[in-house]
């Protein structure tokens, strides 16, 4: 697994980018796929955060999902540690879904290859960041196990099951709602 480790409004010193290399190379031996990660530490720099004054997040691809997480800790090393335990939490979580799975051959496919733009427009309301994603179909299980993973608070789809364009978002009371057009 190719692991690329960089900081934001900080310098990673050598021996946290070698910690957190070998590390995230160990968590990715649950899909073997040899494929990428990226984690990167930042300082928050502002004081309303409190004691967490660093944020860590390790993303990855993997078997076609996106698998992102998070930790804040007052420490960039108790950051990396509580974001790496999420991390190989998800991928088990995630691999264990996928084997357990008796889906169609033609549902095999999922969403994946997101690219970002951070182009500004030009009119009016300036759009901060644009993504564009192939979509694929998927069924609403699958857009559920989408949403987990990314750890968002909606997805957008295309439902395999009737062809529309459909969103899944986490309710205030914690499960998931689908919006489908009429």
């Amino acid at each position: 697994m190719d692991v690329r480790v960089h900081g934001k409004n900080m310098t990673v010193g050598d021996a946290m980018r070698e910690i957190a290399d070998n590390k995230v190379r160990h968590a990715g031996r649950i899909f073997d796929t040899g494929g990428s990660a990226d984690v990167e530490f930042s300082a928050l720099h502002n004081p309303r955060v409190g004691d967490n004054r660093f944020r860590v997040e390790i993303t990855t691809l993997a078997a076609g999902h996106t698998v992102r997480t998070q930790a804040t800790a007052p420490d960039d090393r108790a950051a990396f540690d509580l974001a790496l335990d999420k991390f190989e939490r998800q991928l088990r979580r995630l691999k264990e879904r996928l084997i357990g799975r008796s889906r169609k051959p033609a549902n095999k496919a999922l969403n994946d290859g997101a690219v970002a733009s951070d182009e500004p427009t030009q009119e009016g309301l300036e759009i901060y960041r644009t993504k564009r994603f192939e979509m694929r179909p998927m069924t609403p299980e699958e857009a559920a196990l989408q949403i987990e993973m990314l750890g968002h608070d909606f997805f957008f789809f295309l439902n395999a099951n009737s062809g529309e364009h459909c969103v899944l978002y986490h309710r205030h009371d914690g499960r998931l709602g689908l919006i489908e057009p009429e």
